[in-house]
């Protein structure tokens, strides 16, 4: 079923994988056009799926923001099939505009391509890898957390052997050297600890936390490494400066 009617142009959303460009100094041209004769896109009016995402019409649509426009002509055009909807972006964009043809190589079957009227020119597999994108190894999480220093710690066990220590009939001596074993109950956070570290510590913290090997890094002479290696660097250092 297809159908044209007034759309708000706030409530329609470009296409992010069509694959179609534009020059500037021709965008440029289309927007004045746009505001100079408005009643073209009543002639040809931009394509969207049931989404909303448009299938015809994504240049059209950016240079009708740049001119202002609050709403525009659109057909439509639902039940369509992906691959149905695919092959009209093509279809719709054969003649016009210029294409991302690294985007078509990589993303879309040069085969159908050529089938649908587009001649695609070879792409060398150097120049599609370069255009892969591969997320960082590392986790980033949405929100950074707001650890304190003292999050890292489980004093619940310790705690409790404390009161023991500090209830029984011992002499002072006896409950201070009870309570140096007592700290064997002592739970550290490692996680909490590297998330601190990477998130929240400032530099002075960082260092300290480095020097007693809570965190694995790899920053040179600065984190984590024996103290042996240290002495011996220092003794190049003295002998290159005698």
């Amino acid at each position: 079923m297809i159908e044209t009617k007034l759309y708000k142009i706030s409530d329609i959303k470009p296409n992010p994988s069509n694959p179609r460009t534009i020059k500037d100094d021709k965008f440029l041209k289309l927007v004045n056009s746009i505001k100079q004769f408005p009643e073209m896109l009543k002639i040809r009016p931009i394509v969207i799926n049931e989404d909303n995402v448009v299938l015809g019409g994504n240049m059209r649509l950016k240079a009708c923001i740049e001119a202002k426009l609050k709403e525009i002509p659109v057909i439509m055009a639902s039940d369509l099939t992906e691959d149905q909807q695919r092959e009209f972006i093509i279809k719709d964009n054969v003649g016009f505009g210029e294409w991302d043809w690294q985007d078509l190589a990589i993303n879309w079957n040069p085969d159908k391509l050529e089938e649908w009227g587009l001649d695609v020119p070879e792409i060398s597999e150097t120049e599609k890898l370069s255009e892969l994108k591969f997320e960082d190894i590392y986790f980033n999480p949405v929100e950074v957390p707001n650890i304190k220093l003292s999050d890292c710690l489980d004093l619940e066990k310790f705690n409790k052997k404390i009161e023991i220590i500090n209830n029984a009939e011992l002499t002072e001596d006896q409950k201070s050297v009870l309570t140096f074993f007592a700290y064997r109950f002592i739970k550290i956070d490692f996680e909490n600890v590297a998330n601190y570290y990477y998130f929240n510590a400032d530099e002075n913290e960082k260092n300290v936390i480095e020097r007693l090997r809570l965190v694995l890094c790899d920053s040179g002479i600065n984190g984590f490494i024996e103290d042996d290696l240290l002495r011996v660097h220092q003794l190049i250092n003295e002998w290159s400066n005698d």
